[in-house]
């Protein structure tokens, strides 16, 4: 056993995989998030234009 502490080198140039995973997740929420509202806003302007079409104008 040694009681020195011995240098260690690091390689600066490594790059995670990690952290090229964990922006897939992301970008897949935000794509998702954008498609439902997209579904929302349509669903929503459908329920309008229902409204609109039952609502009785000669009140």
């Amino acid at each position: 056993m040694t009681t020195d502490k011995e240098d260690l080198e690091l390689d600066e140039d490594f790059v995670s995989d990690d952290a090229d995973e964990a922006d897939a997740p992301i970008e897949v929420a935000k794509t998702n998030l954008t498609k439902r509202r997209i579904i929302d806003n349509f669903l929503e302007e459908r329920r309008l234009n229902k409204q609109l079409a039952e609502y009785d104008f000669d009140i």
